[in-house]
């Protein structure tokens, strides 16, 4: 025994010595790694250290991991993505500088006098609107994915302003600060989708209905004199004798300056930038920008330095423009925004839709933010309804047949449940029943547990209930909730043609039954 130890222990390689390093500190001596082993007692397991190759390829893959993601965060298309201007600006030219100053001088000719009069239905003092008109217009260079578009006040953001400021400009500051903050918030929570739920009727009565309450607030009948209201009368004729378009001509892009009332269309909808002193919207100067041949957001630099200029320059001229002429830019804005045509086309295609239309309508008369609310409340209700009773088409017949025409969740699988029992067990001969799903795209959890109560309702009466053409997603979940006696067929005809065979009318043929194959191809992935 002591011979063979002796001997394994010669066998032994010598531990390799060290090279003594000159002027070099002594380093720490570090044990080195052993092998993996199993430890003789599976009771009592010993530390599993690592090889160095395992330690070299988690640290490679970590750093493979971690280089993606900054690569990834920090690419130039990520750059671009925050910051819009890094995509254009490198490739800009001299013509390109040509056309945007052309249409900045465009839109700062037509901004000027508008917002002067914006601020009027703010409340506010007239040197405010032109505070709101220039901080968007530089913002938007930076920030601005569309070429197009150009912020400043609109009318219908005057007007619900004036609700809230009390006619002091520091509440507008504030409401602008706050307004700003809540859209920061939503854009970082991805809140977008909830203006999808505000539908076309709403924002037709809501524009229509502050087309009238801002029209008729210019119109001081009560104090209004002859010679202003000759002169409004001759401002708003000049206006509508000037061009008809909506937009001036690229050829004459300058003669924007005669569009001192034109078309104001707010988008209550489009992507608001607070700015300035009052909040401020996309609205007609889009259009003019866009006709005027504007190449990247750039001419909004034009636009904010013309509208400087104006307070530092002519800030004393200001004083002296007449409120009536002030008054015809606002009507001659707002008048189109009241779309006559929406009634008749609304009665044409769909009269249900008049009814959310009418409530925002006259509700806003009383409270323009009740008008929507009721609108937009009106709307839900309606969708909500179409979703809790989904058109369901049903075949009489020995075999009931019931096809979905719509999708299918829990609000309307009461509904289901009823139709399918009056139908086929609440008679005096039950019947088997198919129910074709291939409108379905995806069910919950409460539908589920409905449609394992109808299954189980029919194996009670010994009829069965199969279904057919169900989509990937919706077969998933049935067979993930493992119901008892569920079924599915690929078409109407085979699972129709299996009943029949249980009812006996037809010979009995084996037939392609795919839900073991599905459950096991779907399960296992």
């Amino acid at each position: 025994m002591a011979a063979t130890t002796e001997s394994a222990a010669a066998l032994r390689p010598a531990p390799p010595r060290s090279r003594a390093r000159p002027f070099s500190s002594p380093s720490p001596q570090v044990p080195a790694a052993r092998p993996a082993t199993t430890p003789s007692d599976p009771e009592h397991p010993g530390p599993l250290l690592l090889m160095p190759s395992s330690l070299k390829g988690l640290g490679q893959a970590w750093l493979s991991s971690s280089s993606m993601a900054l690569s990834a965060c920090c690419s130039v298309s990520a750059w671009q993505k925050r910051l819009p201007v890094l995509a254009w600006l490198p490739r800009y030219s001299l013509q390109w500088l040509k056309m945007d100053f052309i249409a900045g001088l465009s839109v700062g000719l037509t901004v000027i006098p508008q917002a002067l009069a914006y601020a009027e239905v703010a409340g506010l003092p007239p040197q405010y609107g032109l505070y709101s008109a220039f901080t968007g217009c530089f913002v938007y260079v930076f920030l601005g994915t569309s070429r197009d578009v150009t912020l400043g006040p609109t009318a219908i953001m005057s007007l619900l302003v004036s609700f809230y400021t009390f006619h002091e400009p520091a509440y507008a500051v504030l409401l602008t600060f706050l307004s700003g903050c809540i859209q920061l918030a939503m854009g970082l929570l991805h809140l977008g989708f909830l203006l999808d739920f505000i539908s076309c009727p709403v924002i037709k009565g809501f524009t229509s209905a502050a087309a009238i309450i801002i029209g008729f607030g210019q119109i001081k009948a009560g104090r209004c004199h002859s010679g202003p209201g000759l002169h409004g009368a001759a401002a708003c004729a000049e206006a509508h004798a000037g061009p008809h378009s909506s937009c001036p001509p690229r050829d004459a892009p300058l003669r924007a300056a005669q569009l001192w009332a034109g078309v104001d269309h707010c988008h209550s909808i489009s992507k608001r930038l607070p700015c300035g002193c009052q909040p401020g919207a996309a609205g007609h100067r889009t259009a003019v920008n866009a006709q005027s041949g504007v190449c990247t957001p750039a001419g909004g630099l034009v636009t904010g330095a013309l509208v400087l200029l104006s307070l530092d320059y002519l800030t004393s001229l200001f004083y002296y423009i007449p409120k009536a002429a002030l008054a015809a830019v606002i009507i001659m804005a707002v008048v189109p925004l009241f779309d006559t045509k929406i009634f008749g086309m609304l009665w044409r295609v769909k009269r249900l839709d008049l009814l959310p239309l009418c409530a925002t309508f006259l509700l806003c008369f009383w409270e323009v933010q009740y008008g929507i609310l009721a609108g937009t409340l009106v709307s839900t209700l309606f969708l909500l309804h179409f979703v809790a009773r989904p058109k369901t088409q049903v075949s009489e017949g020995p075999v009931l047949i019931l096809q979905l025409a719509s999708g299918l969740h829990f609000p309307a699988i009461e509904t289901l449940r009823d139709i399918v029992l009056s139908r086929a067990l609440e008679v005096t001969s039950p019947r088997p029943a198919v129910l074709e799903c291939s409108h379905v795209c995806s069910i919950d959890y409460t539908v589920v547990l409905g449609l394992a109560g109808l299954l189980e309702d029919f194996r009670k009466q010994g009829v069965s209930l199969v279904f057919s053409g169900l989509q990937a997603p919706v077969l998933h979940t049935l067979l993930a909730a493992d119901l008892k006696g569920f079924q599915n067929f690929p078409t109407l005809e085979k699972a129709e043609q299996y009943v029949r065979q249980e009812l006996g009318m037809e010979p009995y043929n084996v037939c392609e039954d795919s839900v073991p194959e599905h459950k096991v191809t779907l399960l296992t992935a």
